[in-house]
Formats: structure tokens, sequence, C-alpha cells
């Protein structure tokens, strides 16, 4: 459950060194990596209005982040907000994880439940496609290529 190796590294890992069974691992890694997702877009709400309250800086910041990342990429988002928050996480690259697109969906204002359902397809299609890659070229072959 970190938020750089989420599945991306708990399936080769437990496919290759391991040699668990391959349903038990995509679950596995699937469950690990929605957890974190789910605390992070339930905290970050309040964690931000706590700071926003509490500390100057940190409403100036908060502001700034909303408003100009909104402002910028909100028209585009709102039309495709659904498939590219799942496209994104399940996109198996460095930074376009469950982690990153929980922060994306605080970011831009998407009811939890929606972007839970959005993050959670696109685990299972990161996860879908780090098996594929494994299970096609192999676990040394996937370390020399991540």
């Amino acid at each position: 459950m970190t938020p750089i190796g989420e599945l991306r590294a708990a399936i080769p890992l437990g496919l290759g060194v391991l040699k668990l069974n391959l349903y038990s691992v995509f679950i596995i890694a699937v469950i690990g990596n929605i957890i974190p997702a789910v605390i992070i877009i339930y905290i970050l709400e309040p964690l931000s209005k706590f700071l926003m309250r509490k500390f100057r800086p940190a409403n100036r910041f908060f502001n700034w982040l909303f408003n100009r990342t909104r402002r910028k990429y909100s028209k585009k988002f709102e039309k495709y907000s659904g498939f590219a928050l799942t496209v994104f996480v399940g996109i198996p690259l460095p930074i376009t994880g469950a982690w990153t697109g929980a922060l994306i969906a605080f970011v831009f204002g998407i009811p939890p439940k929606r972007a839970i359902l959005d993050i959670f397809l696109g685990i299972i299609m990161a996860g879908i496609i780090v098996t594929i890659i494994f299970k096609t070229i192999g676990y040394v072959s996937f370390i020399a290529v991540s």
C-alpha cells in the first residue's frame, strides 16, 4: 500500500517471487490499492477545511490550487470526468494510480461515491494490464521495463 508500488509491484511480487495463486494475488492487490484511495477521498476534504481555517498560508494555497486547476481543466474534465479518472488510474505508469486519482477527484470535487467507483474500475484495469504484461514477458523483463 505505497503510493509508488501499488498493485504494479504487488502483482509481479505475488506471482513471480512468492509464486501465489493468480486470483488471490489480483484480489489482494486490488483491495490493498482501493483502501488507501477511499481513506484519502474521505480525509482530504475535512483536512483541507481544517487547514484553511487554522492556517492562512494553507487557505491561500488551497484557494489558489482549486481555482487555478478548476479554471484550466474543468471543462475538459467535466465532459470526460468518470472516463478520464478511470483511464488515468488504469494506465500503469508512474504517478497514475489510485492515490493520485483520489487527489484529482478531491481537487475537481467529484462526489466520493462516484470517485471511488471510477478509481475502482481504474484499479481493475491497471491490474489486468499489469497481469497480462507480467504473464507475457515474465518477472525479470517486467522489472527491467518498469
